[in-house]
C-alpha cells in the first residue's frame, strides 16, 4: 500500500456510550429514548437492549489496557447525557461527573487521548416527554448540558464533537422510525434536523465564549453519490440524492444556508426555522468528522418515490449490513468535500465493516474486515497525496457492541465480546490494525 500519512496523523478507535456502557440503573443515570425504544415490541431485531451491553461501565480499565496493548493512543467516546443530567436538565448528577472523571483518569494513565462526543443519540427520556428534538426547548437544554461538560471536562479534553450523525437522529429516528424515538413524521424530521444543527451552533458558541483551549467540531455520516451516466438528468438525480445524504447538514453548517435543491428534495423547508438561526448554525468549527461506510450509484427515474432517482449501486461486494463496498468512494468523497467546502480540517471518525464472526479455537478470523480496512486506508492515503487536509482516522469500532436496531446480530468490532462472560478476544483485524498503526510510530 502506498502511504502518505504524516508523522502526526491520528490513529484511533471509536465507540458510543449506549452501545457499550451498560449500567443503565447505576450511578444515578436517567432513562433515555433508547431504553424506551428497546422496550417496544419488535423494535430491536433480537429483542435485546443496552442494559448491560459490553459492561464498559465496570470494565473500562480493562478495555483501556487492551487498547494500550494494541498501540492505540486515541479514543473517540461519547458521554451519556442522562448520566450527567438524569432528567436532561436541572441539577447535575455528581456520580456521573465522578464516573467520567475516573474514566478520563484511566485514559490518561494509559496514555490514550480522548475525543469526546456530546450526543450520540441517547436523549434523556424526560426531554422526549417534553417534545424531544422537535421542541426548541431541547436545543437550549443541550446548550446547558454542553456548557456543563465544558466546565467540568474542558480542561482535560482537547477535542469535542457536538453531535454524531444528526442525519440518523432526524431521518431514522423521526422520518422512518426505525431508530429511537420511533416517530414517522416527515415535517417533524425536518424540524428535528434544524434543531440539532441549531444546538450544535449554540454549543460551539458556548465553547468559544468559555475560553476552552481545545477544538470543537461535528461528525456527519456521508456517502459518496455517483451518477450512473453523464446524462444531465442522471447527474441531477445524483445531486438530489447528494443533498439528502450530505448537503442537508453540510451546507447549513459550513456554508450558512440550505441547498438550492432543498425544497425540491424535501418538499418544504423546516417550519421551526427562525431569523438568525443559520448564522448560529454556521459558527466556524475546528474540524469536521466524517463517518463513511458505503456509496451509491443512481439514475434518473420519474417513477421513483424518492427524489426521481433509482438506486443502481452494484452489490457484488457487500458487508454483513448489505452495504456495498468501495474504498475509492471515500477518496472521492474527501476530494469533493475539499473542493466544495475548502480547507476545513477533516477526521474520519468512523469507518468499519460488519462481518459474520465466529470464535474458533480461541481466535476470530475476519479477512473481509481486514480487506475493508486495507482498501479504505489506501483510499485515504491517495486523498492525502492530493492535498486533502485529513488529520486522523478512528476505526469503528473497538469491540462488538449493541448495534442499535440490529441488537447484537451485527458485529463491527476489532475485538470479539463473549456475551455470556464478557471476555474480550482480539480478532485478526485487531492484530492487523495494531501492526499497521505501529508502523507509523516513529
Amino acid at each position: 500500500m502506498r502511504t502518505n500519512f504524516p508523522k502526526d496523523f491520528v490513529w484511533g478507535v471509536a465507540t458510543s456510550s449506549y452501545q457499550i456502557e451498560g449500567g443503565v440503573n447505576e450511578g444515578g443515570r436517567g432513562s433515555t429514548i433508547w431504553d424506551d425504544f428497546c422496550a417496544m415490541s419488535d423494535a430491536i431485531v433480537d429483542n435485546s437492549d443496552g442494559a448491560v451491553a459490553c459492561d464498559h461501565y465496570h470494565r473500562y480499565r480493562e478495555d483501556f489496557a487492551l487498547m494500550r496493548s494494541m498501540g492505540i493512543k486515541h479514543y473517540r467516546l461519547s458521554l451519556a447525557w442522562s448520566r450527567l443530567f438524569p432528567n436532561g436538565d436541572g441539577e447535575i448528577n455528581r456520580d456521573g461527573i465522578d464516573f467520567y472523571n475516573s474514566l478520563l483518569d484511566a485514559l490518561e494513565e494509559s496514555g490514550i487521548e480522548p475525543m469526546v462526543t456530546l450526543y450520540h443519540w441517547d436523549l434523556p427520556s424526560a426531554l422526549q416527554e417534553r417534545g424531544g428534538w422537535a421542541s426548541r426547548e431541547t436545543v437550549y437544554a443541550f446548550e446547558r448540558y454542553a456548557k456543563a461538560v465544558f466546565e467540568h471536562f474542558g480542561h482535560r479534553v482537547k477535542m469535542f464533537i457536538t453531535h454524531n450523525e444528526p442525519w440518523c437522529t432526524a431521518f431514522l429516528g423521526h422520518g422512518i422510525g426505525i431508530h429511537a424515538p420511533g416517530i414517522r413524521d416527515h415535517a417533524q424530521m425536518l424540524d428535528v434536523a434544524h434543531h440539532l444543527m441549531l444546538s450544535h451552533g449554540l454549543a460551539v458558541q458556548a465553547f468559544r465564549a468559555m475560553g476552552c483551549a481545545g477544538q470543537i467540531g461535528i461528525t456527519l455520516n456521508l456517502s459518496q453519490v455517483y451518477s450512473e451516466t453523464e446524462r444531465p438528468v442522471d447527474i441531477l438525480a445524483a445531486e438530489r440524492i447528494g443533498v439528502f445524504h450530505n448537503g442537508w447538514f453540510l451546507d447549513p453548517i459550513l456554508l450558512g444556508r440550505y441547498s438550492d435543491l432543498f425544497g425540491e428534495v424535501f418538499g418544504q423547508m423546516p417550519a421551526v426555522m427562525q431569523e438568525g438561526d443559520l448564522d448560529v448554525i454556521a459558527q466556524p468549527i475546528d474540524f469536521l468528522g466524517i463517518n463513511y461506510y458505503s456509496y451509491r450509484v443512481v439514475v434518473h427515474d420519474e417513477n421513483s418515490v424518492q427524489f426521481n432517482a433509482r438506486d443502481v449501486t452494484p452489490h457484488d461486494r457487500v458487508t454483513d449490513m448489505d452495504w456495498p463496498i468501495l474504498g475509492s468512494g471515500l477518496r472521492d468523497l474527501l476530494l469533493d468535500l475539499h473542493k466544495t467546502y475548502g480547507n476545513v480540517p477533516l477526521y474520519i471518525t468512523e469507518n468499519g465493516c460488519a462481518q459474520v464472526d465466529c470464535l474458533e479455537g480461541g481466535r476470530v478470523h475476519d479477512p473481509l474486515r481486514i480487506d475493508y480496512f486495507r482498501e479504505h486506508l489506501a483510499a485515504i492515503s491517495e486523498a492525502l497525496y492530493q492535498g486533502v487536509p485529513l488529520r486522523g482516522y478512528y476505526a469503528w469500532t473497538f469491540m462488538d457492541n449493541f448495534e442499535w436496531s440490529y441488537g447484537y446480530t451485527k458485529t463491527f468490532g476489532l475485538v470479539y465480546v463473549d456475551r455470556t462472560t464478557q471476555e474480550r478476544i482480539p480478532k485478526d483485524s485487531a492484530f492487523w490494525y495494531a501492526d499497521f498503526i505501529r508502523s507509523f510510530d516513529f
